[in-house]
């Protein structure tokens, strides 16, 4: 009687595990931020992937979308890449991700400009408070 040998699948099972383990922290781009800590429950999960608006300490603001995510862009760019977004993808949930020690006024105008573009909502991105 014959069997199947498994093992072979295995091997390639491993090896598709450990590039996956490797290119995953990969993706995840963005600027630097020390994000100011709060007690707030997570935001749901959804399938599309998040428009993330980050400023940081000089108050300059970047988009995770676009040629260069880590260079910094001004206001019209930005309403315009995030109204671009939004008009093909419609649903786009989108995330402010403001340092600590940046103005209060950088991040209330990043929520307005993203208002501009078209965004229903905005959410605050924030650390786990330690306790």
């Amino acid at each position: 009687m014959s069997e199947i040998n498994v093992v072979p699948y295995i091997d390639v099972m491993l090896v598709l595990l450990i590039i996956f383990m490797v290119t995953a922290p990969l993706m995840t781009q963005g600027v630097k931020v020390d994000l100011p800590q709060a007690t707030a429950e997570p935001v749901e999960q959804t399938e599309k992937e998040p428009l993330i608006v980050s400023i940081d300490v000089d108050g300059l603001y970047y988009l995770n979308v676009g040629e260069d995510p880590k260079k910094g862009i001004d206001h019209e760019l930005l309403v315009q890449r995030v109204a671009a977004v939004l008009r093909y993808q419609p649903g786009t949930p989108v995330l402010v991700r403001g340092d600590a020690a940046v103005n209060y006024g950088a991040v209330v105008t990043a929520m307005a400009l993203l208002q501009k573009a078209g965004a229903p909502s905005v959410g605050l991105v924030t650390d786990v408070l330690d306790e």
